[in-house]
């Protein structure tokens, strides 16, 4: 029992032990039941095995009886002719065909046979010093027991197995003297086939019976079920004439299904968990009961505060949200009121599109955030023009500096303008803090942009200070500490009509971090915001940048009017957008639902019927990775045909799956029109 003096870091050790002691006692529980299913399962695969065993020693014996036919009489003394042995052999040859041949081999060498037709290539083989058979035969001859052989390639031809019975004579003094063999050659695909393996595979079950090789002493398969054998197999062995088979049997689950395994295994877990909640909740309530008042109050106050800052995250986001979505929502029914007047029309879209801009601007901050939390985000280098990089960033926000009259200024004091950097990130940091400025900067303000390069001590390296200034509305200084908080705001919406969930900078700060740099903040309330940040890049020559042009998309979409593009697209929305695109250039569209019926419309039609593939990752029954594998698997020229991944994980880790399933190009949700057609140009011009 616990006593007053109980701390946090006590319960935390009774809660440990509880769970450790709670987990030990459940385990030995599931330990007990899964090892009776076990023990069940291993008596029904025992009792199966056996049936095998004794199913082929009843056969085996019902073929000794032909061959001891024939001992017995050369034993007793009867001079068997030619005509007499096949006469006899005629007579007591199974029904079945499973007897191949009946062979007498005196002095081991074979002399008669029957059938002789179809069997003459064994004629005169002599078994004591055959390379294939003489280890058996001389094991019958010295132990004078039946001695079973193969399977191995018959020298008649076809597959079979050879039953030695060896055959000895008293000679004049009484002596037993070797005289030869009575030898069966059986039909070992009729033999097999008479055993009734395959009841084995539909009961479920993986077999394998084997042998030693006599010679080598190696793991020869006489016979093997349809699926593969597991290690844990249950062995049963076979006695037979001077040798041992081993029958392995195992069901194709194993002895306990994994499923069962993850039941118990959860159920455990579960007890476990549910029994240190409720020790924790129990001697927790006691320790928070004997805590002085002033803890109380303190853990109150907090918890006040923490309850506040969900419920302003909340508030804030369903604000941000709900902001975009009505007026999506709105403008979509005043368009369907006014679609015979153009003008407004044109205005709803536009309304309407700034609106999904905003929304997927909020939706990617957070996932961004979520994906740097997790650990996720990682660099990709690749040669930049940091010059060319700035005039793209301008291009970007250039209509808002334009609505709200900003003046812009941008100035470069670099003496290493090519560097190795992840470019998509450095440009995420300065459009971060850009969007910002203009967002929060009146009409006719002023926004600069200076990046500057100090003197490096490292020849190869580049320091670069970013500094972005404006005169915006600013912060107050009570706030700045709290600027790279997740979903923290000075303003809400409301108050400033600027939409923002307050992820912007915390992902600026993790980012410029993560490239080993710093950020520095000064700001005062009504005079605008002043933002440094520190950056070292490995520097590379002009030779080194790949200055791959922005591709020209004119003349693209006619390229495209009579391409047969397969769609592989489960959503009806998202196929109904992707195919009104393509249609619109004219292309000809035919959609699987799936990645299933994708592979399967690829396979009906003949080669070369389809121009490309559009795949989304994300379908029922297969999804786009493994219907690519399936495709880049065909042993025709269908296997060559250009797949490009169409789908809403965006992120560089997607795009290198895709690649590494075996596609040809990425493309992104929701559809950008320019950048599809820019895809589907690339995909055209190098012929996948």
């Amino acid at each position: 029992m616990i006593n007053t003096g109980n701390t946090p870091k006590k319960i935390k050790i009774y809660c440990v032990l509880v769970g450790i002691l709670s987990f030990i006692i459940l385990s030995i529980g599931g330990v007990f039941v899964n090892t009776n299913t076990v023990n069940k399962e291993k008596m029904r695969a025992s009792f199966a095995a056996e049936t095998t065993v004794n199913q082929i020693k009843s056969h085996i014996s019902r073929y000794l009886g032909v061959s001891e036919y024939f001992r017995n009489m050369i034993e007793s003394g009867y001079e068997l002719s030619s005509e007499e042995f096949a006469f006899s052999a005629e007579m007591i040859s199974d029904d079945y065909g499973i007897i191949k041949a009946i062979e007498m081999a005196p002095n081991g060498i074979i002399r008669d046979i029957y059938p002789l037709e179809g069997n003459k290539e064994a004629f005169g083989i002599d078994m004591l010093s055959n390379p294939a058979r003489r280890y058996e035969a001389n094991l019958a001859k010295d132990s004078g027991q039946y001695t079973i052989a193969g399977p191995y390639e018959l020298n008649q031809g076809g597959l079979g197995a050879l039953l030695f019975e060896p055959i000895y004579i008293e000679d004049s003094s009484t002596h037993r003297k070797f005289w030869g063999f009575s030898v069966l050659v059986l039909d070992w695909e009729k033999f097999i086939e008479e055993l009734e393996l395959e009841k084995l595979d539909d009961a479920s079950y993986c077999y394998q019976i084997w042998k030693k090789d006599g010679s080598t002493q190696k793991k020869t398969i006489i016979a093997e079920g349809k699926q593969k054998l597991r290690k844990d197999a249950l062995s049963v062995s076979c006695k037979v004439p001077n040798d041992t088979w081993y029958v392995e049997i195992v069901p194709y689950t194993g002895w306990l299904a994994a499923r069962q395994k993850a039941l118990t295994l959860l159920l455990i877990l579960s007890i476990s968990f549910l029994a240190v909640i409720i020790c924790y909740q129990v001697l927790h309530r006691k320790y928070r009961e004997r805590l002085y008042t002033a803890k109380i109050e303190k853990t109150a106050e907090q918890a006040r505060m923490a309850n506040e800052a969900k419920t302003r995250f909340l508030f804030n986001m369903s604000h941000d949200i709900r902001t975009p979505m009505n007026a999506i929502a709105g403008f979509c029914g005043l368009l369907e009121k006014n679609l015979q007047d153009e003008a407004k029309s044109r205005d709803y879209i536009k309304k309407i599109q700034i609106s999904s801009d905003i929304l997927l601007t909020i939706i990617n901050q957070v996932l961004e955030m979520a994906r740097i939390e997790s650990g996720k985000v990682t660099l990709n280098l690749e040669p930049t023009d940091i010059r060319e990089m700035v005039d793209a960033i301008h291009t970007v926000f250039e209509s808002s500096l334009v609505q709200k009259s900003l003046e812009y200024q941008c100035s470069l004091n670099l003496q290493h303008p090519y560097i190795l950097c992840d470019k998509t990130k450095v440009e995420e940091i300065i459009l971060n803090i850009v969007s910002n400025s203009v967002k929060y900067t009146n009409p006719h303000g002023k926004i600069s942009v200076t990046i500057n390069e100090p003197e490096s001590a490292d020849e190869g390296s580049a320091n670069y200070v970013i500094i972005v200034e404006d005169t915006g509305i600013g912060m107050s200084q009570d706030y700045l500490p709290h600027i790279f908080e997740e979903f923290s705001r000075e303003h809400t919406t409301t108050e400033n009509r600027v939409a923002g969930t307050g992820l912007g900078l915390p992902i600026v700060k993790s980012l410029v971090e993560l490239m080993g740099g710093t950020i520095e903040v000064e700001s005062e309330a009504g005079k605008g915001s002043h933002f440094i940040i520190n950056l070292s890049f490995r520097t590379i020559s002009r030779d080194e940048i790949t200055g791959k042009q922005k591709p020209d998309i004119s003349g693209i979409a006619e390229k495209l009017e009579g391409k047969r593009i397969l769609l592989a697209e489960d959503n009806d929305l998202n196929a109904e957008i992707a195919e009104t695109l393509l249609e619109e250039m004219k292309a000809e569209v035919i959609r699987a639902e799936d990645g299933n019926l994708c592979v399967d419309k690829l396979k009906e039609k003949p080669e070369g019927y389809f121009d490309m593939i559009l795949m989304d990752i994300q379908m029922p029954n297969i999804d786009g990775y493994t219907a690519t594998k399936m495709i880049r698997s065909l042993k025709d020229s269908k296997a060559q045909i250009p797949i490009v991944a169409m789908t809403a994980n965006a992120y560089e880790e997607d795009r290198q799956k895709a690649h590494e399933a075996g596609m040809n190009g990425f493309i992104a949700k929701p559809l950008d029109v320019d950048e599809m057609i820019r895809v589907l140009g690339e995909i055209m011009k190098t012929g996948g």
